[in-house]
């Protein structure tokens, strides 16, 4: 029996690989989107091209009854669930800290953070040994801003960042008797839309040269770290954070 992954925000990016490699690694898929529907819906075709059985559903990220019913839809379609990548996020727009606003860090950590843990709360109810599930795994992506703190542009996405860096270390050590291990992929400089969405598409040339493997990364590469944490062959472990950032 093929197992179940639900996967937030996976219409594009980061999500969509991750989506795309686990079909190819033989998960049926459980795949939320936020409000492109032509890339969510091209996502969930190319995995089903995989083999994978998907069920896609709109669902809010900061929205923690639309997560609920995202869940909601994913049991009654599947009946199981063996992991989540709680990918789901937004960057707010790029600011210096004293011209940031109070909507754009309510916004953000109602997202990055509440709406994170609210699909890792639905998730690890569902496949918690003592709620009667089989235990599973779950992979948080984080962000290499944590660390680095994105000064002058993103301190409010690099705070929520490492809120979620931390939140995934305390649910490591909770649910770890329940079969559940939870682990963090923090990606660095990555090749997606994030930056011109964030109205800096330049800020891709100014931060490569600082990269010591002088190159963007792949969503691509990401999703393996995300898968190999997702396997067996990561049995023992968990409460990780795992940078995927050409050496930055």
């Amino acid at each position: 029996m093929r197992k179940v992954l639900v996967v937030t925000g996976a219409g594009r990016g980061i999500g969509a690989a991750v989506a795309r490699l686990a079909a190819a690694r033989g998960f049926d898929l459980g795949l939320t989107w936020g409000s492109d529907v032509a890339a969510a819906e091209a996502t969930a075709e190319a995995c089903r091209e995989a083999g994978a059985a998907v069920e896609l559903v709109q669902a809010d990220a900061g929205d923690p009854s639309g997560t609920a019913h995202a869940f909601a839809a994913f049991e009654a379609r599947f009946g199981r669930l063996d992991g989540l990548v709680a990918n789901a996020g937004v960057t707010g727009p790029a600011s210096d800290f004293l011209s940031s606003s109070d909507a754009t860090w309510e916004k953000v950590f109602r997202v990055n953070v509440l709406g994170l843990a609210a699909a890792c709360r639905e998730a690890a109810r569902r496949m918690a040994t003592s709620r009667g599930g089989r235990g599973g795994a779950i992979v948080c992506i984080g962000s290499r801003a944590a660390e680095i703190g994105s000064a002058f542009e993103f301190i409010h996405y690099a705070a929520s960042k490492a809120a979620v860096h931390t939140l995934a270390v305390g649910l490591a050590n909770e649910l770890a008797a329940d079969g559940v291990r939870v682990n963090t992929v923090a990606p660095g400089m990555i090749d997606t839309d994030i930056h011109a969405a964030a109205g800096i598409p330049e800020r891709i040339g100014r931060i490569v040269p600082m990269v010591p493997m002088k190159r963007l990364g792949s969503a691509e590469e990401v999703a393996e770290a995300v898968l190999w944490l997702l396997s067996d062959g990561a049995s023992y472990v968990t409460g990780a954070i795992l940078p995927v950032s050409g050496g930055r």
